[in-house]
């Protein structure tokens, strides 16, 4: 028996964390999965005749006790890693990896899986058999023995790589944080921001103030900063994690990741890592991938190349003949704006206190849209102690839990995500607990979290997440919310970033934290008028970020590199490539700390987030045409998109809502690309 045998006796299943204990996950795994293989055994020698019930069924069941330990072990080892969990990573994800291998590949389960076709279930089983049979074919059921057994060895070694990658990007991101000694240099850094990074330094046992890493390579507080000098050491802090020779570089491990990706990649009968991605994503092709991006560059480099110049002679007034550099632009591009549009982050950040934003702003479009609520449950526990817990209501009926994990800390990776612990399904009867994680720097005990405006948008964004797995509404587990392809599943979450904007939502939660005054009205449409400011910055390093991956999941094996010293040399070459190598503008993130395609789901695939966008932009614009803030739009776009999940080709589901297929027009207005 282990803790994970059944699930667990809390309200809606949420994992028990305060008896859980990190030695509890090693035994529950192996028992977990060995569980599964029995399971899925069982249904082969199976003398009945395949059935949806006996077959399709079977294998949504199969595998509990594994699913509830991973999403307890993979959710702590984001958000609040050890060096126990993380040799545990290490050393475990061979053996998963060969077990889910040995499901996929096992030629028996494809078979009945297969005779299911003729049976014509209903159309969410219809469509779970083509998964089922599409995940088969592309990982290999279909090679012989021995190529097989080669593909098993390049997944174990692939899995254990990229939890390195993942460990080694989170040591050297801890060790490049900057700490600065005198307190002049942080002139222009406000008050609670200064603190919190003096109390990030007394954490670690040092005297001064940490300037802890974001994961981006932007750093929020650049723009801040009035000593330029300082402003670069922490630029170049950022650019070089994962490339310094240290113990925690990143380059020979990203190498042979991308070898490796490339060499299954042909194993499968594909040309590239690039091609296999693209296959089962609404992209179909790497070329419709490849020729998006190619559009949208040329106008995004040429409006960046225009903000560069008016940052350019801001300056100047500073520094005369000084070239404009990365790590000048933010600060400068906030007081072009703040000398434009009369506003800048300084300005707003009193106005965004995180408990404001989240209560009257996400929640209360939540409410406005759908008709949740939420109630804080003080009484259950999370994984760590900044975690909090909402019961989340639909109308008088409970319909999951919503963690919110909001603080940066050193033992959280980088960046904002959504986690499910418990996925919707009626198969089981399981209701939805779903997890946001955010990187927001933790104030002093009793100050206030005030925000910038990009992590206003990052909290909704997250929210979008967590409401597609809260209101999903399907059958089984494998289709629950969040459960489509990658360059589908950021578009519900870009669609909640609209309600950060809507004035009826931020003038609710846009309150002074001190006076309760709301920000004032001329600052609001200020704020909606400056929407297009740095949109030519901001397009030009997600894309040159996107071709970055491309480029290097477009190697076949013999043209990755093989030394170190050429991992630098190929990104340029990449970037001047694809005509977005802008000096002042480097990529979101550089390939020594990419860890969305080195470490994470995101191989091949950061395209999906501009791509996802074309579906976003023109569902902002039927929520504009059919009256904006309204029950009645909410509740078709939650019929029609979130509570369908993946039980459907998920482009379908878009059609159902638009009535036609997407057009990207709207995104090139949003982003100031239509010149």
């Amino acid at each position: 028996m282990t803790r994970f045998d059944e699930p667990s006796t809390l309200p809606y299943e949420l994992p028990d964390y305060a008896a859980i204990r990190p030695e509890d996950l090693e035994p529950a795994i192996l028992a977990g999965m060995a569980a599964q293989r029995a399971e899925v055994d069982a249904v082969v020698a199976d003398p009945e005749a395949p059935s949806v019930a006996n077959t399709l069924e079977a294998i949504e069941r199969s595998g509990q006790v594994l699913h509830r330990v991973l999403t307890v072990f993979h959710n702590q080892l984001a958000a609040d890693a050890t060096p126990f969990l993380e040799d545990l990573d290490e050393r475990l994800a061979p053996q998963l990896a060969a077990h889910r291998d040995a499901i996929l590949m096992d030629r028996g389960l494809y078979g009945r899986l297969r005779a299911l076709e003729a049976a014509a279930p209903e159309p969410d089983q219809a469509w779970l058999l083509r998964r089922r049979l599409t995940d088969a074919r592309r990982a290999g059921v279909a090679l012989d023995d021995d190529a097989q057994a080669t593909l098993r060895d390049l997944n174990g070694r692939l899995t254990t790589l990229e939890a390195r990658f993942g460990r080694l990007l989170l040591a050297g991101a801890n060790a490049a944080a900057v700490l600065v000694t005198e307190e002049a240099e942080l002139d222009g850094l406000a008050d609670d921001a200064r603190d919190a990074a003096r109390a990030a330094a007394q954490t670690r046992g040092l005297d001064g103030w940490l300037l802890e890493l974001q994961l981006p390579t932007h750093q929020n507080v650049i723009a801040a900063l009035t000593n330029r000098a300082l402003r670069e050491r922490l630029q170049r802090a950022s650019e070089t994690r994962g490339a310094d020779g240290s113990e925690h570089d990143t380059r020979a491990v990203l190498l042979e990741i991308a070898r490796l990706r490339a060499e299954r990649a042909r194993l499968l009968g594909h040309p590239h890592h690039a091609a296999y991605v693209a296959e089962d994503a609404t992209a179909k092709t790497a070329a419709a991938v490849e020729s998006m991006l190619a559009r949208l560059a040329p106008p995004a480099v040429a409006n960046a190349r225009a903000e560069a110049a008016d940052l350019t002679a801001a300056l100047q007034t500073d520094h005369p003949g000084a070239e404009l550099r990365a790590w000048d632009w933010a600060f400068y591009a906030e007081r072009v704006r703040k000398e434009r549009y009369a506003l800048d982050d300084a300005a707003l950040r009193p106005y965004l206190e995180l408990e404001k934003v989240l209560h009257d702003g996400v929640f209360k479009a939540a409410h406005l849209l759908f008709g949740l609520t939420f109630t804080e449950r003080t009484d259950l526990v999370g994984y760590h102690p900044d975690v909090r817990v909402w019961e989340v209501f639909d109308g008088e009926q409970g319909l999951g839990l919503f963690l919110g994990d909001f603080y940066t800390r050193a033992s959280k990776r980088g960046g904002a995500w959504m986690n499910n612990l418990v996925d919707q399904n009626h198969l089981l009867g399981q209701q939805p607990v779903v997890v946001n994680n955010l990187n927001i720097v933790k104030p002093p005990a009793g100050r206030p979290t005030l925000l910038v405006w990009d992590e206003v948008i990052t909290l909704f964004h997250e929210f979008g997440h967590a409401l597609h797995g809260l209101l999903s509404d399907v059958r089984y587990p494998s289709q629950s919310g969040t459960e489509v392809p990658r360059d589908f599943v950021e578009y519900p979450s870009q669609v909640n970033e609209m309600w950060a904007w809507d004035p009826a939502i931020l003038e609710s939660y846009a309150v002074h934290h001190e006076t309760g005054e709301p920000l004032p009205r001329a600052w609001v449409d200020t704020l909606l008028a400056s929407r297009l400011f740095g949109e030519g910055f901001a397009t030009t390093e997600y894309l040159a970020a996107a071709l970055l991956d491309q480029a290097w999941h477009r190697l076949t094996p013999e043209q990755v590199p093989t030394s170190v010293d050429d991992v630098v040399p190929f990104e340029e070459a990449a970037l001047a490539a694809a005509g977005v190598d802008l000096a002042s503008v480097p990529p979101r993130y550089r390939t020594t700390y990419f860890n969305h395609v080195f470490g994470s789901g995101y191989a091949a695939a950061y395209y999906s987030y501009i791509w996802s966008e074309v579906l976003d932009a023109d569902t902002v614009a039927w929520y504009e045409e059919h009256g904006g803030l309204t029950r009645d739009n909410g509740e078709a776009f939650r019929r029609a998109l979130l509570a369908r999940g993946g039980s459907q080709d998920p482009l379908q589901s878009f059609r159902d809502l638009r009535g036609r297929d997407a057009d990207i027009a709207p995104l090139l207005h949003r982003r100031g690309l239509t010149a």
